[in-house]
């Protein structure tokens, strides 16, 4: 994965991947923000405002900008997350300067009319309430705010109805003018363009502005606790974790590789117990989840209301038993091997890599090489594993659990099975 950058006078980094090959080219601008970077006044504005930079500019409209991408055959989007904002496309080849010229207008130059405002903020509401009606979606962020109570971090993406409601055009021009700089942004290319041509395209639009941001980022503490939500519906949703590791701690690939072998696949010691031996779930899986300050080590399972009372228990069995028992060399072999061709896997798609190497720019301020990455890997031993799961499932538990439920463990009782 080799790569170029070239950082403007205004501290905007511009990195491409060249790949001759291809045919096409997948770009984008990401900016270092979300909704771990609002305020509970605000909560939601990253994500309203990533829906309206695509609502008109001083030169085209909203429907101009969705069909000058598609008149020629390319595809555009954008994402939010907790940390993350990104402004995406893929195209053609030829057709790299025109997708580079549309993301820059919409974020450099919406205007935000009225009536766009008006019907957004309707589109928003319902996918807020999708996400709501939807039980394996929004017990996640039931998950992330017990983890971290009233914080930033643990609020939703999408923010309240009520927050969104009150959303104006000053607040989305204010939220820009303080989160938005070319020292938290990154514009990345891979695909079939040059470096220096791409760089050419991006500072023509981009080197006048803004240098720095003016916005001071909350502190970050995980605190752990419970959430409960009766709701009839045939299968009941679990997810449980434990405080973990931030993106620049040393533990990070021992905390990967722990996942994988805990619940990182068909092989792993959840899915065989839980699914293979004993049929209390369709789906069982452990995940990470790492910010600036802190990280998430958690599991999820989907399964009957009736069950919970057996299935936590062998969680918290599986658990003690990662932490006690010697890791055997076949299952850390293979999860190693599954980490590491995930990785090389994913440097195969031009979208992928171009979201790797802005996310490492953003959080490293440096490109990582495939090389670094796998050798990173290859150093964690049996004795970290166990070490990093020691660590991690000796804090205070997140507990989140929603369906028809009747009988359950308690908090109290899972912390009992914890020790």
């Amino acid at each position: 994965m080799n790569s170029q950058i070239t950082t403007l006078s205004n501290g905007l980094r511009i990195i491409t991947s060249e790949r001759p090959q291809l045919e096409t080219v997948s770009l984008g601008i990401w900016v270092r923000t979300g909704s771990a970077y609002e305020t509970k006044q605000n909560n939601g504005i990253s994500h309203f405002l990533e829906h309206m930079s695509f609502k008109g500019t001083n030169t085209r409209t909203a429907l101009q900008i969705s069909e000058e991408i598609e008149d020629v055959g390319g595809q555009s989007n954008a994402y939010t997350s907790r940390e993350f904002t990104a402004y995406y496309a893929k195209m053609m080849k030829e057709n790299a300067e025109l997708a580079v010229d549309v993301l820059t207008d919409s974020i450099l130059n919406s205007t935000f009319p009225e009536d766009e405002l008006v019907k957004e903020r309707d589109v928003v509401i319902q996918e807020i309430k999708q996400t709501i009606d939807t039980p394996d979606d929004i017990v996640f962020d039931y998950f992330q705010e017990a983890a971290f109570p009233d914080q930033a971090l643990g609020r939703s993406i999408l923010g309240p109805e009520e927050t969104v409601r009150s959303f104006e055009r000053q607040t989305l021009l204010d939220y820009i003018n303080s989160n938005y700089a070319a020292e938290n942004m990154v514009v990345c290319a891979v695909g079939n363009i040059r470096h220096q041509e791409f760089v050419d395209m991006v500072k023509t639009r981009m080197e006048n502005f803004r240098a720095k941001t003016n916005f001071a980022a909350e502190d970050q503490h995980y605190v752990g606790g419970f959430f409960l939500e009766r709701r009839p519906i045939e299968q009941s949703h679990l997810v449980l974790g434990f405080k973990a590791y931030p993106y620049k701690s040393r533990r990070y690939y021992d905390m990967a590789i722990l996942s994988t072998i805990l619940g990182g696949g068909m092989s792993s010691r959840l899915f065989q117990e839980i699914r293979e031996k004993r049929g209390l779930v369709y789906s069982v899986y452990s995940f990470t989840a790492a910010h600036t300050q802190e990280g998430l080590f958690g599991i999820y399972a989907g399964t009957g209301a009736k069950d919970i009372p057996v299935l936590l228990p062998v969680v918290a069995d599986e658990i003690k038993k990662i932490c006690n028992d010697q890791v055997s060399d076949k299952e850390f072999s293979r999860a190693k091997m599954q980490l590491k061709a995930s990785i090389k896997m994913g440097l195969e798609s031009s979208s992928s890599t171009a979201e790797l190497l802005a996310r490492q720019n953003l959080i490293y301020n440096r490109s990582l090489t495939v090389e670094e990455v796998i050798a990173k890997i290859d150093a964690v031993t049996k004795e970290d594993i166990r070490a990093v799961a020691g660590e991690i499932f000796s804090s205070r538990p997140t507990y989140a659990l929603l369906g028809a439920v009747d009988k359950y463990t308690e908090y109290d009782e899972l912390q009992k099975l914890l020790a």
